[in-house]
């Protein structure tokens, strides 16, 4: 990189930063419209372009929205604090409960496929233990909260394990997924979960309605019975300016 163009990263950098700071301190409050491009670019002595990308990283974070004509304003919008760990327990949707109740906010599921007798990614049969050949049922869903999409996810569970029962429905009934595994006798004894962050694909970015340079979290979520066996992978896509992930446990 060009120390011209090492200089102008940093300039974009610090207005971005500078703005950032700004709403954090409660200068600029949800709803509030931040000072145009013009007006960025006088303040700090600096190129229009140079102000419009330091507000490009304020959206790709989530921090903005900008319209056409009405410039950038401050989101309203507050991370959802995801609480792993109490989530997760049997006394949650062992009860009918759902496991979104733990969450700051339970978000609404707009979309919905259930599909059966599908060849599952080879990563996914590796875990499930499938033989060759065998089939899953898969369960794809989109989350939204307010209208705004937050997480997309899809469920694999072995076809043999839940033919038949609700969870090939939409709908699966109180408690969710895990309360009708359990109805099966394989009810999840423990859970382990994956997280990764990267740059979404051109698809997820559509369905989430997010920018391609917004990083999303990856998280992978196996669940097994008391045998050991893993019952179910959950692949899930987060929006991460829509997310708080919180592990709160004993030492």
């Amino acid at each position: 990189m060009s120390d011209e163009a090492g200089a102008q990263r940093t300039k974009v950098q610090h207005i971005a930063d500078e703005l950032k700071a700004a709403i954090e301190r409660g200068d600029y409050e949800p709803g509030d419209r931040l000072p145009g491009e013009n007006a960025l670019a006088a303040q700090y002595g600096v190129a229009s372009l140079t102000a419009r990308r330091a507000l490009k990283i304020l959206r790709t974070e989530g921090l903005v929205e900008s319209r056409k004509g009405a410039g950038a304003r401050v989101l309203s919008f507050q991370p959802i604090r995801r609480r792993g760990i109490p989530r997760l327990a049997r006394e949650q949707w062992g009860s009918g409960r759902s496991i979104w109740s733990t969450d700051d906010v339970a978000p609404d599921v707009d979309q919905i496929a259930v599909l059966v007798d599908t060849t599952p990614p080879p990563h996914i049969s590796n875990v499930l233990d499938l033989a060759p050949g065998e089939v899953a049922c898969v369960r794809s869903r989109r989350y939204v909260v307010d209208g705004r999409p937050v997480m997309l996810a899809a469920s694999y569970m072995p076809q043999a394990l839940v033919a038949g029962s609700p969870i090939t429905q939409a709908d699966t009934g109180p408690g969710g997924l895990y309360a009708r595994l359990a109805d099966l006798g394989h009810a999840p004894v423990r859970f382990r979960e994956e997280i990764r962050v990267r740059l979404p694909s051109t698809d997820e970015a559509t369905r989430l309605s997010i920018p391609t340079e917004r990083a999303v979290i990856k998280l992978a979520r196996t669940a097994f019975d008391a045998a050991g066996r893993a019952v179910e992978v959950n692949e899930m896509t987060l929006d991460s300016a829509a997310y708080v992930l919180d592990y709160e446990f004993d030492a």
